[in-house]
């Protein structure tokens, strides 16, 4: 690196992938570190904050002994590059760190990673995260601690099999514990944690908290989901189905066709991206609302490995799974349709819907994804949105009908008497324990 290289780093200032420093000091090592376990880059030492240089002193061992405090101090040993520039007649030190192949480097015993222009102690999560990626593994390939296999449900374990063979992806013939053990979803008989949030007779605590909102604090309904991860899907769907609007459009003669609100697949794709990729070591719940205008689903867990908001946004991307093993059942399933294409799916899916909008972020320690309902696109409130709901929820009480419109009982009950009396509708059983359905 030459004099011109210099002043262009100096120019530009400090940032993820440079940093000044105006001695060398225990905190040059901490910053080295940060490089090694990102992506490399350049230390320069004498240099201010405000990227003046002030240059530095050295004797006849200075580099040496420079060189012998990081590998003693490291771990694994770091041996970087350091050369000798001279720039505005004072000396200064450039390091030059390369991203290190068995990572996470420790100074000291401590993890450091680089954000931005600083360095950021790395949480036990972040440090274990990225000890499994060099060795090529997930979180979930871990066994599990507390059990064996007789803690699976067998049932559900045929019925992944029996869904994986009807897909054609993967071919079956060895019994339920060999087919485990290829997919290594079990070790030597023991379960792993991916095949325990799978499979479990008793489903891991991995709740998933949804409800209807009329607005930030005023909740119409809440459920709790705690349920392995195929079923979850299931419930969740189904409890997000109960408050949505349903139409129905006529293709040819006699063929009719549902129409729904939002685009049902999109809303699936986004409750699988959830509980796929959600972080399970996190102790939060995914949570899904859903308003009038809007639903929004929130997975704990920011993205993964390489990927980030632009690269999502600009489809320029390799999947990076955070729970590989999770997610590679889900694709032998056939829930998934290729690793790393539910956005794009998502939007293929919102092509149909131009009053519908899509936005993704990341939030805190979470992945939040909302879809949009344009306000002055929507299904009007009267006596056909009531008819239209019994006839997909019977038997229903006026009750649910009002929560899930969204207007008073009152109201409801109005639209009720109509219908009867025009014969579309009628009550059956006691009315403690009855409903209506549709004639």
């Amino acid at each position: 690196m030459d004099e011109q290289d210099i002043r262009l780093l100096l120019k530009q200032g400090e940032g993820k992938k440079v940093e000044f420093k105006s001695s060398f000091k225990s905190d040059a090592i901490e910053s080295i570190v940060a490089f090694a376990n990102s992506k490399g880059e350049v230390l320069l030492i004498g240099v201010q904050d405000d990227a003046g240089v002030i240059g530095v002193t050295l004797g006849k061992e200075s580099l040496q002994n420079y060189l012998n405090q990081i590998k003693q101090n490291t771990s694994p040993a770091l041996i970087p590059d350091i050369d000798v520039v001279t720039i505005q007649g004072k000396i200064i030190l450039v390091i030059s760190i390369l991203e290190y192949p068995v990572k996470p480097v420790s100074y000291k015993g401590r993890y450091y990673k680089r954000v931005h222009n600083s360095n950021h102690l790395m949480t036990p999560t972040e440090i274990a995260d990225i000890h499994l990626k060099m060795l090529n593994l997930s979180w979930d390939a871990h066994l599990y601690p507390n059990g064996g296999i007789e803690a699976l449900d067998t049932k559900k374990i045929d019925k992944f099999i029996e869904n994986i063979n009807q897909t054609g992806r993967f071919s079956i013939e060895e019994d339920r514990w060999a087919t485990l053990q290829k997919l290594r979803l079990i070790k030597d008989s023991k379960p792993t944690i991916a095949s325990m949030f799978l499979f479990a007779k008793v489903p891991e605590r991995a709740h998933i908290r949804v409800g209807r909102f009329k607005d930030d604090i005023t909740i119409i309904d809440d459920r709790q989901i705690t349920d392995t991860l195929f079923e979850a899907v299931e419930e969740t769907m189904k409890f997000i189905k109960t408050y949505m609007m349903v139409s129905y459009e006529f293709h040819g003669e006699l063929k009719r066709v549902e129409k729904w609100d939002y685009p049902i697949n999109a809303l699936r794709e986004a409750v699988l991206n959830a509980i796929v990729h959600r972080d399970y070591q996190d102790p939060s719940d995914i949570q899904i609302k859903i308003y009038d205008d809007k639903i929004v689903i929130a997975n704990p867990g920011k993205l993964y490995g390489n990927i980030t908001l632009e690269k999502l946004k600009s489809k320029n991307y390799q999947s990076s799974l955070r729970n590989k093993l999770m997610a590679e059942a889900f694709y032998l399933t056939g829930n998934i349709e290729k690793y790393g294409s539910g956005f794009i799916r998502i939007e293929n899916e919102l092509k149909e819907y131009p009053q519908v909008s899509f936005e993704f972020k990341e939030i805190a320690n979470a992945m939040q994804m909302t879809f949009y309902k344009k306000s002055n696109v929507g299904v009007n409130v009267g006596v056909n949105s009531v008819f239209e709901y019994i006839k997909q929820n019977q038997p229903t009480k006026a009750k649910y009908i009002a929560q899930y419109l969204g207007v008073t009982q009152r109201t409801v009950e109005r639209y009720l008497k109509e219908l009867k009396n025009e014969g579309k509708i009628e009550f059956r059983g006691s009315p403690k324990t009855g409903g209506y359905y549709a004639k």
